[in-house]
């Protein structure tokens, strides 16, 4: 038995990050977009006791061209709040966690909505705060330029403090509802925020009750200087996508040290690094299905995929040869094009064996028996490279069960992971404390 225990959340928008998974056999080929079909995979995850359901956000359609965008299963998927909203009500205890942006957003409407889900769950929303690399979706919002990438991060950091400030716009206990004086709330526990600062001007206050946990769970995603000062500072959980152990032990060392460094309690900050499990019967079955799932990636999709990483067209690279070692600066998210880069070097990929495996999935990989990767897990958790994982299935509904009904088993076997839930909040779940109000101690 293991003191520490892993957390598992699960990625589910798109239902599986691999492009090829809507045409593996036996998927379902509308996941992403069908509800019965999420709920039934948000009520299997909660059944295996996992800490969350994640959903990634997408506020336009990827830059591709339209021969490598008809063959992708993200293009159509719902609006993460309502959808939670709605999961929420088949579900008790699993977390909700989704994506908003701080870049294409305003604070009043991330506030809100978020105050409103943990009210609807019973407290178990959380806020994966980012920046939005995608420039495309600057032209959905009225502008034709993004916003530089530092300039997005010094907005995220005043737009963290602004939703946590209206969030705490009333006490606790500010909502007396007393029918027989006719005194509905205590005007004396009310804060008006009135905040001017260097990006946003947001008076307040927050016409919501405080949510049942204060705040809800504070996610970040990003592992760029400044995306790892923002976690450091703000984040409760970290989405993250290195690419091997040794990377991760830095990573998880870096942002722990900078926590503490802000004063933080480093054990109240939960890193999750994204990661693929494909489980079969032998550790041949499953780099077989690794394989399946590869091959039915599209060349087309895979190269556009590759250049959307890079922040360049990678079309008329040469397909057989290497990388070219001149690419020029982007202002697309850097983690990602540093984890293409890294690994094209890592393993002497050429351009296409690149592309594969970018347009199918790149990042880390678990591939094997229930067995050997809960040796894995437990070895990263043992060596302090992770909290816990991220789970990204390989294709639906198949892929869910293998992890659920098998893996899951497996880790609460060695003692790596929790039989039963520790309360019914998502900070429950994680070990986190319920932040105190910043007006009303």
């Amino acid at each position: 038995m293991t003191e520490r225990k892993l957390h598992l959340t699960a990625f589910m928008r798109p239902v599986s990050l691999h492009t090829g998974a809507w045409r593996y056999p036996g998927a379902y080929a509308d996941a992403n977009f069908n509800f019965e079909h999420l709920k039934s995979f948000i009520q299997k995850l909660e059944a295996a006791k996992f800490d969350a359901f994640f959903m990634a956000d997408h506020l336009a359609v990827l830059n591709m061209p339209i021969e490598a965008l008809k063959r992708s299963h993200t293009v159509t998927s719902f609006e993460p709040f309502t959808l939670l909203s709605a999961l929420s009500s088949v579900t008790s205890k699993i977390g909700l966690a989704a994506t908003a942006s701080t870049t294409y957003d305003e604070p009043y409407h991330i506030a809100r909505r978020f105050a409103s889900l943990d009210h609807l769950s019973n407290g178990r929303a959380a806020w994966n705060i980012v920046t939005t690399g995608n420039p495309e979706a600057s032209k959905n919002f009225g502008k034709e330029e993004h916003l530089e990438h530092d300039e997005r991060y010094k907005r995220a950091r005043e737009f963290y403090d602004v939703v946590t400030g209206l969030w705490d716009s009333f006490a606790d206990d500010a909502f007396i509802r007393d029918q027989a004086s006719g005194i509905y709330f205590d005007p004396e526990k009310l804060h008006v925020l009135n905040h001017k600062g260097d990006n946003l001007q947001v008076r307040g206050p927050l016409n919501i009750a405080r949510p049942v946990q204060g705040w809800p769970v504070i996610v970040q995603a990003g592992q760029s200087e400044p995306g790892r000062q923002l976690a450091a500072e703000t984040a409760e959980a970290v989405f993250c996508a290195p690419i091997d152990i040794e990377a991760a032990k830095a990573l998880y060392a870096d942002i722990k040290g900078r926590a503490t460094a802000a004063g933080r309690d480093r054990n109240h900050l939960k890193i999750l690094p994204a990661a693929f499990v494909v489980i079969g019967d032998t550790v041949e079955d499953a780099k077989a299905k690794r394989l399946a799932v590869d091959s039915l990636v599209h060349y087309e999709s895979a190269i556009a995929s590759l250049s959307v990483t890079l922040g360049t067209d990678a079309s008329g690279f040469d397909p057989d040869g290497p990388l070219p070692t001149d690419l020029p600066e982007t202002n697309a998210t850097k983690t990602g094009r540093e984890s293409v880069l890294r690994l094209a070097a890592k393993e002497n990929l050429t351009v296409r064996q690149l592309a594969q495996r970018q347009g199918g999935y790149g990042g880390l990989a678990f591939v094997g028996t229930p067995e050997t990767v809960a040796e894995e897990m437990g070895t990263w958790l043992r060596e302090e490279a992770a909290d816990g994982f991220t789970v990204v299935v390989p294709f639906v509904p198949q892929g869910i069960d293998d992890v659920t009904l098998r893996l899951v088993p497996e880790l609460q076997r060695r003692g790596l992971f929790r039989n039963e839930y520790e309360g019914t909040t998502l900070r429950e779940h994680l070990g986190l404390p319920r932040p105190n109000n910043k007006f009303f101690p």
